[in-house]
This record gives structure tokens, sequence and C-alpha cells, in this order.
């Protein structure tokens, strides 16, 4: 073990946090901080193929673990992680940025020095991090064992990046381990007469309804609300998710309803989340891909149940945390149930609403229809879209941990669903493509006993396939389905349908895994019907221990059904904005 110094301290405090891997790329104002790293007991290194596939696997690793860290070198290696940074900052996922940089006495004599702009100003990159992280520190002898402390439980507490700028001379100065356990944030407490407020007026919304359901997204997982949230559903409220959100909900249960996405959503939950008497959300942040365009139509009394605030028409309570808040709602239903003032449907009618469309309802759906083949219920027929994901949505079992890139992957999974225990990771705010490549990584890392599986597109999967090696050097069983369509079709779905723009440089998908590992590990087949896709995963499940690539040929011009409708929206939206 190396002498104890601020690195040392550092992965201390990252160990206690649950951290056991730090993802990234090697640099010369690193280098020293490597070689702790790698006589560290608890925390290991995972080396990626670049810095941007290093800052999605610290996401992807925190979505499972809790937090997520990264390492890179200044200037270069910072600037090509920071789209990864900024979208774990968009999606509330606690993410720490680690950079080494030159020593400070270099950096005092304002030297032209490699990895810089050659100003002298060594503080460029400190103050972009600063605008897509939630805490920041550069270290000092002085302040390191407070900053990391500081910047570390601020990240956790938050649920948003950090970054911590640490000079080569500091990172090898001398600090003794931390002497006691990290002091945790402390969460403003709820007002007892506030919570005392929010129970009446929840009650009196609840006064003569006649019907109430549950709209949850994504926050509800990122503040921690989750135990709370299943005990309120557990009182067989019907209720839907947004797209973000449906991580947080049991889907295999008759009283869920299915995604809402504003006006392109399904009839059932469209039915659930609109036609309620009150509606209770929680944790929804409304974004224009998840809305179908900011499509959404609320009930008149909504009781939106926000990380630290709940709004009831005009009134806002707090602080009152998610948790505390669903609690309070939770006795409101309860009382009002037993009371026989509130009637919820039984799980036959839930089940049976879920699952039948009346001629009303079709009459008044919005249009959802592929632009492709239609889809067949033949096995062997050609592969199309909705086959696809029929196909992929019946290979999935409980533990899964399933990864879907932005664009048909996200989409076309988004309305099938799926078995309890699932976790279901987009990134539909930030929406980089290419995302979900390397997170899978980092997510497989942090829990080895789940079954990993990425769904992408070949364009986005273009953008980050070097990390299929990081994958199997570090033996991931995943299986990697690669939608080969030939290009980007969620651009094509919205604006240049046959536009050269559009399309990328074709690939054999099923031949790149030898090219990635020479060992065996990781290989490739090509899915051209739905019995092939089937069969590839039984293949895969066969093998026990093995990374499959398995490319799944679809129709260039075919988009699920619930992406054609989005890109109907969008490409109104942009029409819209074009002409002022």
């Amino acid at each position: 073990m190396s002498d104890a110094n601020v690195t040392t301290y550092l992965l201390d405090r990252l160990a206690a946090a649950g951290v056991d891997r730090i993802f990234g790329v090697p640099g010369d104002f690193t280098l020293a901080m490597l070689d702790d790293i790698d006589a560290h007991a608890t925390v290991a290194w995972v080396g990626c193929a670049n810095e941007l596939g290093a800052g999605y696997a610290a996401d992807g690793y925190a979505r499972v673990r809790g937090l997520g860290v990264v390492c890179t070198t200044f200037g270069v290696g910072e600037l090509s992680a920071i789209n990864a940074v900024a979208g774990a900052f968009a999606e509330h996922v606690p993410v720490l940025h680690v950079v080494g940089s030159p020593a400070t006495a270099t950096q005092a004599a304002a030297r032209a020095t490699h990895h810089t702009l050659g100003d002298g100003d060594f503080g460029h990159f400190a103050r972009m991090a600063a605008e897509v992280t939630h805490a920041q520190a550069v270290l000092t002898v002085e302040n390191a064992a407070e900053e990391i402390d500081r910047v570390i439980r601020e990240t956790l507490a938050a649920r948003r990046p950090g970054y911590l700028l640490i000079p080569a001379d500091v990172a090898a100065a001398p600090l003794a381990a931390p002497s006691a356990d990290l002091a945790a944030v402390e969460e403003e407490a709820a007002d007892a007469e506030v919570l005392a407020d929010l129970r009446d007026a929840v009650a009196a919304a609840l006064e003569g309804a006649s019907s109430v359901a549950v709209l949850a997204d994504i926050l509800v997982q990122r503040v921690g609300a989750e135990r709370a949230l299943h005990d309120l559903l557990a009182l067989g409220v019907p209720h839907a998710v947004s797209l973000w959100g449906r991580r947080v909900v049991d889907e295999s249960v008759p009283h869920y309803a299915g995604p809402y996405v504003g006006a392109v959503s399904e009839p059932a939950a469209r039915s659930v989340v609109e036609d309620a008497d009150v509606l209770v959300m929680a944790g929804v942040q409304f974004t224009d891909l998840m809305s179908g365009f900011f499509s959404q139509h609320l009930p008149e009394t909504t009781i939106d149940i926000g990380p630290r605030r709940t709004r009831i028409g005009d009134r806002e309570f707090g602080p009152v945390p998610m948790a505390e808040a669903l609690g309070v709602v939770a006795d409101a239903i309860d009382d009002a149930r037993a009371a026989g003032r509130l009637v919820l449907p039984s799980a036959a009618t839930s089940a049976s609403a879920a699952s039948t469309t009346t001629a009303a309802d079709a009459a008044t759906a919005p249009v959802t229809a592929g632009t492709g083949p239609a889809a067949s219920d033949e096995p062997d027929a050609p592969l199309t879209q909705a086959a696809l994901w029929d196909a992929v949505s019946a290979q999935l079992r409980a533990g899964d941990v399933v990864i879907a890139d932005q664009g048909t992957a996200f989409y076309g999974m988004g309305t099938h669903r799926m078995p309890a225990g699932v976790t279901f990771i987009g990134q539909p705010l930030w929406a980089s493509i290419g995302y979900t490549l390397p997170a899978l990584l980092g997510a497989a890392l942090a829990d080895r006993s789940r079954r990993p599986i990425v769904l992408i597109g070949d364009g986005a999967a273009q953008l980050t396939i070097a990390e299929l090696g990081t994958l199997a050097r570090d033996r991931v069983p995943a299986a990697v389905l690669v939608v080969d369509n030939g290009g980007y079709t969620v651009e094509r779905a919205i604006h240049g349908r046959t536009a050269a723009y559009n399309d990328i440089a074709g690939w054999d998908w099923a031949a790149l895994p030898a090219a990635f590992d020479p060992t065996g590990f990781a290989v490739g087949v090509r899915a051209t019907t739905a019995a092939e896709v089937a069969d590839a995963f039984a293949r895969h499940d066969a093998r026990g221990d093995g990374l499959t690539v398995i490319q799944a040929v679809v129709p260039p011009l075919d988009v699920p059904p619930l992406l054609s409708a989005l890109a109907e929206a969008a490409a109104r939206a942009n029409r819209a904005a074009s002409q002022g």
C-alpha cells in the first residue's frame, strides 16, 4: 500500500461511499495517482478507450451503484469527458470527475504547458466544468481533506456531478487517512405545521373525487423515494409513468396503465392520467420528448410532489421531502377508501382497462403507425421494427439491466411492459447517442449478478464502439443488440427521410467482435427475423459467460410506432419555430 497521501485519502472516502471502480484514460498529470489506485485494497482502475466512454461508464455505474467516478487528465482529457458529465448533470446522476492537473509551481509560473491553451491561464477548464457540475474544488495541500469531503457529500446529496481538480504535487502530498465517517448533508426536515397543512390540503383535494391516479417519473428514484411510492401504489391506485421514469414502478401489476407521453400516449395510459378527478404527480419533469412535445393535458386537481416541495393549485408546501409527501398522500387515500368516500378499481378492472381499446378510443387516438412494413406474427418473416421489439421484450427476465440508446431502441421499447425487477435505463433528456454501450460497461461492473443488455442503433454505436473492446477485456457477459438500418432513422423520421446526411457507413457488425476480442469471449451473430433474434438470445444465455453482438437487420425507413408519432410532433414543432 502506498504511503497515505491526498489520493489515498480520496480513494478511502470513495470506497466508504460504495465505489469499487474508477473509469478513465491515463495521462501524464494523473499517472502517480493511478499508482495509488493500483495499490488500493478496494478501488480498482478500469481503463477505457477514450474519456467520453469513461464518463458514460461512470454514469452507468452511478445509476446502479449510487456514485460513479471518472478520472481524466487536464484539458484534453477532461474536455473529452465533459459531454458525459453534462449529461449526468441534466439527468440527476452523481458522477465525480477527478482531474489531474500540472503541478502548482508550473501553474504559478504561467508556463505554456501542453494540454493548455498556451496563455498561462490554467483556470479555463475548471470554469467550464462549473457550468455542468454541482460542486467543485481545486485542491491544495491545506484544503484537500475538507474539500474532498465537501464535494463528495454535496455530489451525493444533490444527485448531480462533482469536480475535483488535483495538481500533481498535491495528489502526492502526505495526508492521513480519514479518521471519521463522512458526514452526510443534513436534509432540512419538514415542519410539523407545514405537514399538517399538507395533510389538510390533500384531504380537501380528495373530497368528492371519484377517481385518483398517479403519474411517476425518474426523480422518485433519484431522491430515494421509491419505497414510499410503492407503498402508495400498493393501495391499488391506477398509475402511469413517464418514459424517463419507467424504472420506478413494477410494470407487471394490473393497476399499471403504461407510459404517459402526452397526446401520443396509448389510450389506456392517457385515460388514467387525463381523466382522473385527482392526479398525483411524483417527481415529474415534463420534457419535449417525454410529453409528446408538451402535449400533456392534466386534470384540474393535481398534487405535484417534487423533491422538496409539493404544489396543490396555487399553494406550495415545503420543505417536505418527497417520501414524506407521498406518505401523506397514501394515508389520505387510504382514509378516504376506508370511509367509503373513494373507490379504487379492482385488479381485474384495471387489467381489463389496460388491455382494451374501445371503438371511441380508436377513433380519437393519435396515429402511431410505423412507416415501414407491417409487423408480422410469423417468426420467420423479414424483421421489422415492431417485430424486433416484440422479440426483444419477450427475452427479458427479472433482474436484467437494460440500457436503450436514444432513437429507435429507446422508443421501440417504450410501450412494451417489462418483468418486475428489470432496471431500464435511457438518457431521454440529454439524448446523446452512443451513451449506452459504455454506460453498460459501468452498470454491469456495478452489479455483476445481473444480466446486462444494451439496445443501440448502428449510427449511435459507431460513436462509441471502441468500448466494445473494454467490455470484452473486462469479461462483461453482455448481449449487445445493434439495430442495423443503415443510418439515423430517428432523424429520417423527423426530416430528410431519404437524405444522404442521414446515411452512415455500412459495417459488418457480426464480424466486429473478432477484431475487438481475439480470445473468443465476444462473438457476433446476424439476425434478419424475429426467430433469429430469439435464437441469438438463447445462444447467448447458453454460453453462460460471453459477450454477444446481435446484428438485427431492419429496413432503413421502418420506424417504431411511438417514435413515428413523436417524430411527427417534432417536425411540427421545428416547422412552427422556423416560421417564427
